[in-house]
């Protein structure tokens, strides 16, 4: 691909253009930001929204601070030339830095500005970016998890768990959280075996992002509810589900 479709861009005196971005699946209109020719390269390259701050002034890879990345799917140009839409699909749920899925959280009523509660609060948001990258390995296998959705039976494991369908995904799931619960008691018992305790709990957490997967789920649906439950009162989050 050539670069000429960059010189296409109508470019506003600053050298920016106007990016609405939306997702891909909802339709949700999840923010609105600006891009120079450099930005708008490296989205297309990298199929992650990099923007440029304008306040900071400087390149903008969106999740470099909060871990929710905006995984490009279409990069659309309008009538005019001057102005991008992205269709992106939202990891972590969270596309505000005030912690909200939607920039566009305030709605106008006769009683004025209706603001939609935020799902995590803002210093949240900038911790989970800060542990982001223990979370590139679970995020790697969950996407290779539901690349095997689709793949033959007996192309890979996984793909013959998937093939068995959920009950035996459910099967394994029991099996390893049985096994979780023996090294634990191993391991309090004797003093050791952590190694064991650390092997089995991870085969609990693979056949569980297994059974994520079947549903088209990943870590980030999870670890967007444990955002949201951050700062939360325990015994509040169980009475508010008993409610």
């Amino acid at each position: 691909m050539t670069s000429n479709w960059l010189e296409q861009v109508q470019y506003n005196r600053d050298g920016l253009v106007p990016v609405i971005t939306q997702d891909a699946q909802s339709g949700v209109i999840l923010m609105f930001a600006w891009m120079n020719r450099e930005s708008l390269a490296l989205t297309w390259q990298r199929k992650q929204a990099v923007y440029w701050s304008r306040s900071r002034n400087k390149l903008w890879h969106k999740g470099e601070e909060s871990g929710h990345w905006q995984n490009v799917q279409q990069i659309r140009l309008d009538c005019d030339n001057d102005v991008i839409m992205l269709l992106v699909e939202q990891v972590g749920a969270i596309a505000c830095h005030t912690g909200r899925p939607s920039c566009f959280y305030q709605t106008l009523t006769n009683d004025g500005w209706q603001i939609t509660p935020a799902v995590a609060k803002p210093s949240v948001v900038q911790a989970a970016g800060q542990q982001a990258t223990n979370t590139d390995t679970l995020t790697a296998l969950c996407a290779v998890l539901q690349a095997r959705k689709s793949a033959s039976a007996d192309s890979s494991y996984v793909a013959s768990l998937y093939h068995k369908g959920l009950n035996k995904i459910l099967e394994k799931i029991g099996e390893e959280a049985t096994e979780t619960i023996i090294a634990a008691k191993e391991a309090d018992h004797s003093g050791t075996n952590l190694d064991e305790l650390v092997y089995e709990t991870a085969d609990l957490w693979f056949h569980t992002l297994v059974m994520l997967a079947h549903f088209g789920l990943d870590v980030a649906a999870v670890t967007a509810e444990l955002a949201r439950r951050f700062d939360l009162s325990g015994l509040a989050e169980k009475a508010a589900r008993s409610n």
